[in-house]
């Protein structure tokens, strides 16, 4: 029997190639976004879900238990970006990410658990980011978020595991998607202290989503994860240097990885 899944924020980007594959590959697989549209050619079938309002999501996870009866994996994957140095983000742009990438896959967490205990199985595949393991500069609002979604990760899939539900974590680097194009770009205030810093950066995080890796290499990861009886908590999906710099984190001196960082970032 082919599993049913569901994947948030399949628009574009890393959520449309992992539902598109899943599809490929025989599930049954419904897709989301805010505001679905009927041109969308795409071989999943896709619902309107916002991830900040639960009536949404409820309604969108009773239609699929009212057709298929069942739902077998949650792939979490909604979410935005933000950049910008903290002094000069606000602090309601901050709040609006946090919704949005915790307590929205949070919320999409709560709304699928109890139909996923009285199965007495399912998947939870949470999307984070590499930039979750550590405070990245101008990005430390987004960092947080997915630092913060790893954590809540670790804490659910002890609480759930004995209901046969499995809550794992897996973790991208860049990617060549638009999520820049759908970032919160805190702008480059002519009077900012970071006025310089902070434009050279910003030229410096597009150009690394630019570069990156095909989002069809997610796409196959979530596959294999939920084709695994005894998924591990973390995976990490990127280049080698990025999943290298988690690696550096845990085994050098603070103040030595912060160097390395703020060379990196120049600054």
């Amino acid at each position: 029997m082919s599993k049913v899944v569901l994947v948030t924020g399949t628009s574009s980007g890393i959520g449309k190639a992992i539902a598109t594959y899943l599809s490929e590959k025989g599930m049954k697989v419904y897709g989301t976004s805010r505001k679905p549209k009927k041109s969308d050619n795409v071989p999943f079938t896709f619902l309107a879900l916002d991830v900040l309002d639960t009536d949404s999501i409820n309604t969108a996870i009773s239609l699929i238990l009212e057709k298929e009866g069942r739902l077998d994996v949650l792939v979490n994957n909604a979410g935005m970006g933000i950049t910008g140095p903290i002094e000069d983000t606000p602090t309601d742009e901050m709040r609006k990410v946090f919704d949005t990438n915790v307590f929205g896959a949070v919320d999409v967490m709560k709304a699928v658990l109890p139909h996923m205990r009285s199965q007495k199985s399912g998947a939870i595949i949470n999307v984070t980011s590499i930039a979750g393991y550590m405070g990245l500069p101008f990005r430390g609002v987004y960092s947080a978020t997915k630092g913060a979604l790893e954590l809540i990760t670790e804490s659910v899939r002890m609480e759930v595991k004995n209901f046969g539900v499995q809550v794992v974590n897996i973790a991208p680097g860049d990617f060549a998607t638009n999520i820049a194009a759908g970032r919160y770009h805190t702008p480059v205030f002519e009077d900012s202290a970071y006025k310089k810093v902070y434009a050279e950066n910003l030229a410096l995080m597009d150009a690394h989503v630019d570069s990156g890796m095909d989002p069809i290499v997610m796409a196959k990861a979530v596959f294999k994860i939920i084709n695994t009886k005894k998924p591990k908590v973390h995976y990490k999906v990127g280049g080698f240097m990025e999943k290298f710099s988690i690696v550096l984190k845990r085994i050098l001196p603070d103040t030595m990885y912060e160097k390395l960082l703020m060379n990196h970032y120049k600054l």
